[in-house]
């Protein structure tokens, strides 16, 4: 509307329009303001969860221990996605389910066992322990909680959501989350992402599960292959060093056994050394069944020009590819007189080296054929007297076949064990296998190449 100006009003000079007052901001333009807030707000919490599992991933993907990865998966939980969380493990044999929980604010982590009772007793957990696809939050009622879910002073649960941790092949577990009364409830969106954790967490739960079980059977299986401990025997002393080539798994193809009678049995010890072909596990293996084989061999000789053949045999009948061994192995009388009697037999093996009580090393002059390869084999065997104080060293040749020394090329060789072992003379047989241990340590420089073993046999007299 126009004001019209009086007549006679000379003092006005034009017309006041009241259209040109200001205008409140129109509909359309408060709701393109209110898109782009939400637009924004959708964005950051977008943001948000992508951190979030950025990080689930990173700390799930840190560890193969089993309760590790539970414990990062509640910690994980209760940073983002409720109050409190709880892992529940799959139940064990005696049908008791390990849970391990978390409440936001609280320390320390709390753990504990369930039955299958009380798991029955929380709402949509039975069935996600079984794999079942998660029931809906909203279909939950958090009033029929048990006591036991929740911890002291955590008051009653306003909301609940239960979801199976997927494993590989069978369920990891299952992940409940708790929020208090007057929180937000579980959308669908917080439900999806709960989905995408408990898929990270189930298979990272799985994966150290899998690799605890592997870690538990190689442990058993590894038992056998490792050195035995050596017995206490009147009128001698034993000492053995074993370093595998492979040192993460601890076994390879040099071994070394002592074999006694059994009580009441007539019999001798009979100490072996000895190196298969090859490196590592399978090596170990082939090891393994010679050792086992010379147990067996022997309930029926004890003799080693009669054993080790009867062992040839067994290695050409073996499965095993190139089934080839060099050993070493000897009888052991001990005496009143002080001197140990030793009946020694080499097969295509590195002859032992015998350490007197002046300082000088003998070498066995002892030879026979590589065992594995051939069905006739050649042996001889040498009886050894050691006085009292003297050593017997059975070794293998990844001592004397070690390339190392200042310029890291050059073999260590036989007279280089030689020198070293004459300087061992009136120690124990223990310190004896030392000194050489770190000798050719110190020669290799931390370069390992080879399976590297000693067994010292040392005199003394009886008591």
């Amino acid at each position: 509307m126009t004001a019209v100006r009086p007549a006679g009003d000379t003092d006005s000079v034009g017309a006041a329009h009241f259209d040109d007052a200001p205008q409140a901001p129109s509909e359309g333009l408060l709701r393109a303001v209110t898109a782009e807030s939400a637009r924004t707000d959708a964005l950051r919490a977008e943001r948000r969860r992508t951190e979030f599992l950025v990080e689930a991933g990173r700390r799930l993907s840190a560890s193969l221990n089993m309760r590790r990865c539970a414990r990062a998966t509640v910690e994980l939980a209760v940073s983002f996605l409720a109050d409190a969380a709880m892992v529940v493990l799959p139940p064990t044999g005696r049908r008791q389910a390990s849970w391990l929980r978390s409440v936001t604010g609280r320390q320390p982590l709390e753990e504990g066992t369930a039955g299958m009772a009380a798991t029955a007793q929380v709402p949509g957990l039975t069935e996600a322990l079984a794999g079942f696809p998660p029931v809906p939050s909203r279909w939950l009622d958090p009033g029929q909680v048990p006591e036991w879910l929740l911890p002291d002073g955590f008051g009653r649960a306003g909301h609940l959501l239960v979801t199976p941790l997927p494993g590989n092949g069978v369920p990891a577990g299952a992940l409940v989350l708790a929020r208090r009364q007057g929180g937000p409830a579980f959308d669908e969106e917080a439900e999806i992402l709960v989905r995408v954790f408990a898929a990270r967490a189930g298979a990272a739960i799985s994966a150290a599960a899998l690799y605890q079980e592997q870690s538990a059977t190689n442990a058993i299986l590894t038992r056998d292959l490792l050195p035995p401990a050596l017995p206490t025997l009147p009128g001698l002393e034993l000492a053995g060093s074993l370093r595998a080539a492979q040192q993460a798994a601890l076994i390879g193809g040099d071994f070394y056994d002592v074999y006694l009678p059994g009580p009441g049995e007539p019999g001798e010890p009979l100490v072996v050394l000895g190196d298969v072909c090859g490196k590592g596990a399978r090596a170990a293996v082939l090891a393994g069944q010679v050792r086992h084989s010379l147990r067996t061999l022997l309930l029926l000789e004890e003799r080693p020009e009669r054993l080790v053949p009867l062992l040839n045999r067994s290695l050409l009948a073996s499965p095993a590819p190139n089934p080839y061994v060099t050993l070493v192995l000897s009888t052991l009388r001990a005496g009143r007189d002080g001197y140990l009697r030793m009946d020694l037999a080499v097969a295509g093996h590195p002859p032992p080296l015998i350490l007197r009580r002046d300082g000088t090393v003998q070498e066995a002059v002892t030879r026979g054929s590589l065992l594995g390869a051939l069905p006739e084999i050649v042996l001889t065997v040498v009886t050894v007297e050691l006085a009292p104080g003297e050593v017997c060293l059975l070794y293998s040749d990844g001592i004397t076949e070690a390339f190392g020394g200042p310029t890291g090329h050059e073999m260590y060789g036989g007279q280089r064990l030689k020198n070293a072992l004459s300087t061992c003379v009136g120690m124990p047989a223990a310190a004896v296998v030392e000194r050489l241990e770190q000798i050719s340590t110190e020669w290799l420089a931390g370069d390992t190449q080879d399976d590297r073993a000693l067994l010292a046999v040392q005199s003394r007299p009886v008591r």
